[in-house]
């Protein structure tokens, strides 16, 4: 029940990680069949050999950086860009097999640990209000005034442009069908909850799912069509000579400049996304020790770079640890059964991907909300009576929702830690890797 709720709450990348990676020019079938393949290869692995219930697959955001960022912004083919993930995992292996990316871990301080849980919780809320359509996220009043002028008005408008309050977030239309399928989605998973129903949250899914037919919100398809799965576009297509042939028109020296930091980047993001996942998602399922570690971690972490590196071969973007796992130990997930039930539902959903589809947004929002309010209780492992530690911890939890990364919490944690220990002297409670870490998210965010 537990695989099942996790696949249920996440099987919407199969079809958002392409939607995203074909912009950058890709085949949307091959890139669907590599994102269930990936998903399903790091699940596996996580469940045979980590004994643990967490799932993986491509990364949101990362996706984002992979098709905006490296391929429309930077120019990078996405055969190109590939072959730069692929890199980035061989490093993510190394960095695991040698025991260095179980040392950063562990090198974080327990103030930051326990910040974690916290910000991936109102992150997780943030994303079901926000796909559901409950808040609204715009520039606000101004655009509205914008939007109704010609282009010779913008003058005299500019009185009521200044006057008008800031509004980035704002509720959304309540009466919409879909929001009010939300909320009833929610209280009706309260209820259950309240009720102790062991199944609680995969009721709601399929609840939600079946109101919404009459509603035309669940798209339920008329056949089951198997047309166009095939993996040959994208299979194998890393191009490595490329890559390294940009420097004769940017410049060796630029080029080199460029390539590391685009492996830096990708993997710090995912270093700390998994990080940040594993042990948010580990701490509501008390798999924690005394420490705020997670024993055998270096296998989860092996799994994810064994995921990353092959996802990079089957044509699909970074593949990391997903906070939806938090949903399956939520409805009691705690081993590897949980994992082997959602990688096995992923590799299902190649030929049942029109099936997969049919699970709404509608439902699977009151499922990520009601997570991320289930996660806010690590807030009470915090001592808030002591400053030097509260602040960092404060700002990883909001910088996180507000910035749409859990990366981006722990580095800004991070570094707000170190400094505050060097201004007060106090250098023996840091860790040595504490100023690397700190040094590479400044260059990450200067560069």
């Amino acid at each position: 029940m537990a695989g099942l709720t996790t696949f249920l709450t996440m099987c919407y990348i199969v079809f958002v990680n392409p939607s995203i990676l074909v912009q950058a020019g890709m085949d949307y079938q091959s890139v669907m069949v590599a994102t269930c393949l990936a998903a399903a290869l790091g699940t596996l692995i996580m469940g045979f050999y980590a004994n643990y219930p967490f799932a993986m697959a491509p990364g949101m955001g990362l996706n984002a950086f992979f098709t905006f960022t490296i391929v429309l912004t930077m120019g990078y083919t996405w055969q190109q860009a590939f072959a730069i993930i692929f890199i980035s995992g061989i490093l993510f292996i190394i960095l695991t097999i040698t025991g260095l990316r179980t040392t950063i871990i562990n090198a974080l301080p327990i103030t930051i640990k326990h910040a974690i849980p916290a910000g991936i919780g109102l992150f997780i809320a943030f994303i079901g209000l926000n796909n559901s359509g409950i808040i609204r996220v715009n520039q606000g009043p101004i655009i509205d005034i914008l939007s109704d002028l010609e282009g010779h008005e913008i003058d005299s408008a500019i009185p009521q442009i200044l006057e008008a309050p800031p509004q980035v977030l704002q509720m959304g239309d309540i009466s919409n069908p879909g929001v009010l399928l939300t909320i009833g989605g929610f209280i009706l998973l309260s209820v259950l909850m309240l009720l102790k129903v062991r199944t609680s949250m995969l009721l709601s899914i399929l609840a939600v799912t079946i109101m919404g037919i009459p509603l035309g919100i669940t798209m339920v398809p008329d056949t089951l069509s198997f047309d166009g799965i095939s993996l040959a576009p994208t299979w194998l297509q890393l191009d490595f000579k490329g890559l390294f042939l940009q420097g004769e028109n940017t410049g060796i020296l630029q080029l080199l400049f460029t390539f590391i930091m685009v492996v830096i980047s990708f993997t710090l993001v995912d270093l700390f996304d998994t990080m940040g996942t594993l042990l948010g998602t580990a701490d509501k399922g008390n798999m924690l020790d005394k420490e705020g570690n997670l024993p055998r971690i270096d296998r989860a972490l092996l799994a994810d770079a064994t995921a990353t590196t092959f996802g990079a071969l089957l044509g699909t973007s970074t593949v990391t640890t997903y906070i939806e796992s938090g949903s399956g130990i939520i409805a009691g997930g705690r081993t590897g059964l949980t994992a082997v039930v959602t990688g096995l539902l992923f590799l299902g959903a190649i030929l049942l991907a029109p099936v997969a589809g049919m699970i709404p947004v509608q439902a699977t929002s009151p499922i990520l909300i009601m997570v991320g309010i289930l996660m806010l209780d690590s807030l009470r492992k915090i001592d808030f009576d002591n400053f030097d530690e509260m602040l960092p911890a404060l700002l990883v939890i909001i910088i996180m929702p507000f910035t749409y990364s859990i990366a981006n919490g722990i580095a800004w944690g991070i570094i707000l830690y170190t400094v505050i220990k060097l201004v007060k002297g106090k250098f023996d409670e840091l860790h040595p890797i504490m100023y690397v870490l700190s040094a590479l998210f400044v260059i990450r965010y200067l560069v």
